[in-house]
């Protein structure tokens, strides 16, 4: 039975960190598009608001769901099990379970450029990089629903398949952004 209230607490952590890991990204990219407007005082007020909200998401929901899903994962790993043998799907997960916290720290470093006041990638460049965290929530899910490597090869190429559509999507909104 602890082992279902482990596993149910990860899956509450894990998406209370993609949230964090979704909005925070869309922040950054009304931040640099507020560094672009030239009216005072609305440029100063809007990223003043922007830093304050950023700050709340990053350290009170991101990062200590980061955390505990991490500590969660840790603990279903050592409570199945997994620590002796583990099946060739998670070894992958876990590949990309380490990749997403790549890109969280990553994350963590344009989130501190910001907070400093100083710009950093283009919107355009943020709109493609929160498309990111969404390719490995697509992976990490099929995976562990499927735990089989062999449709690992399906799920590649159907996520391949999915961020050219996403590339795609996001060129033609900008299109349509640029045109009005």
């Amino acid at each position: 039975m602890p082992f279902l209230y482990l596993k149910a607490l990860h899956i509450i952590f894990i998406v209370t960190w993609f949230a964090g890991l979704f909005y925070i990204v869309r922040l950054f990219i009304y931040m640099m598009e507020a560094h672009e407007k030239e009216a005072e005082p609305a440029k100063s007020i809007l990223l003043k608001q922007y830093q304050i909200m950023s700050k709340r998401l990053w350290y009170g929901i991101t990062w200590p769901s980061a955390v505990l899903t991490l500590l969660m994962g840790l603990s279903l790993l050592f409570s199945f099990g997994y620590q002796n043998a583990m099946p060739d799907w998670l070894w992958i997960k876990l590949a990309f379970v380490v990749g997403l916290y790549v890109y969280h720290f990553v994350c963590h470093q344009q989130f501190k450029k910001l907070q400093r006041g100083l710009t950093i990638w283009r919107s355009q460049k943020l709109r493609i990089w929160n498309e990111v965290a969404t390719l490995f929530l697509i992976s990490i899910v099929f995976l562990v629903v499927l735990r089989s490597t062999l449709s690992m090869v399906y799920g590649i190429i159907g996520l391949i398949l999915f961020s050219v559509l996403l590339m795609v999507a996001i060129r033609i909104y900008k299109q349509l952004r640029e045109s009005k």
